[in-house]
């Protein structure tokens, strides 16, 4: 059934020059069925940065919003059009407004796990792999509003020094996640290296080994002499680990590590998609042409190390 699916994915796909998208929470079958895989910040540089007509972009809304921005030539898809992201939903454009009415002077850093409109009235958006060079980027005159993640806000004021204002927003599926689960895989495989993602709480990013972002664990743990890891992030992840490291082992550090949103797409989904440019996702000019320099600004500085 599977094979059949795909195979006629890739014959539309061809016929209608798209590329399909996937983030690394995205299940494995959607993962692999995907051109290009890869953290917010990594599938935002692809979007904007291929001949494609057509993105069919596995993940959630913020995320097909960012390509539709950074690509507004381009037919952008979403196969899901529930897929959304609760974190996302926790600040608006217009609750983003009086927090900036309160501090008139301050420079508003967002996390690309936000709306459009949110991303419009910001000055620079991150992703958690580059939020803390994007902070450090901005003279340190100058005072921070960083939203709307109090998780990752917090991991960049303690790798900054910077006093930011933070919004008190966060992911579900991560600050659900209990310390306790973790040391209990710890406890039963001790010799395992921890990699918590900054959007985990702080008693999880204080026992971690190592805090990166999906990208850059996928990159760890590639170069690592360790050969046993525990990962505190959505447990889609451990699929490409696994697949890009056949002789090391990976254990999820808890068992609700499960973001619902990302595991909406489904190949049905992406072949519906395909057939009938379901769902598209167009971000109106005004808003897009505002946000665009949010996210060139994200684009501009790369992740160091």
């Amino acid at each position: 059934m599977n094979e059949s699916l795909i195979e006629k994915i890739n014959i539309l796909k061809k016929k209608k020059n798209a590329i399909i998208l996937a983030h690394n929470y995205q299940s494995g079958e959607i993962q692999d069925l995907a051109d290009f895989t890869g953290d917010s910040l990594e599938l935002s540089r692809k979007a904007a940065d291929n001949n494609a007509d057509v993105i069919v972009f596995c993940g959630v809304l913020f995320m097909a919003e960012t390509a539709s921005i950074l690509s507004p030539n381009k037919t952008v898809l979403l196969p899901d059009k529930n897929a959304g992201c609760p974190m996302a939903d926790m600040i608006t454009a217009t609750e983003l407004a009086k927090l900036k009415q309160k501090h008139p002077d301050a420079v508003v850093v967002c996390y690309v796990n936000s709306s459009a409109d949110v991303k419009a009235i910001s000055d620079y958006c991150c992703t958690s792999s580059n939020a803390v060079d994007v902070v450090k980027s901005i003279g340190e005159d100058k005072k921070i509003i960083f939203v709307p993640d109090k998780n990752l806000g917090q991991f960049v004021k303690d790798r900054t020094g910077r006093d930011l204002v933070l919004w008190p927003g966060y992911c579900p599926t991560h600050h659900f996640a209990t310390i306790e689960a973790v040391k209990e895989v710890k406890d039963e495989h001790p010799e395992s290296l921890i990699l918590a993602h900054p959007e985990c709480p702080k008693e999880i990013r204080e026992f971690a080994d190592e805090l990166l972002s999906t990208g850059q664990m996928l990159k760890y743990v590639k170069t690592s002499d360790r050969t046993k890891f525990i990962i505190a992030t959505e447990i889609g992840i451990l699929h490409t680990m696994k697949k890009q490291n056949p002789e090391k082992t990976f254990y999820p550090a808890s068992k609700k590590f499960v973001c619902p949103n990302m595991k909406k797409i489904t190949l049905e989904k992406v072949l519906f998609a395909l057939e009938d440019n379901k769902h598209i996702i167009k971000v109106p000019d005004e808003i897009a042409s505002k946000a665009r320099k949010a996210l060139e600004r994200m684009v501009a500085v790369l992740p160091k190390g």
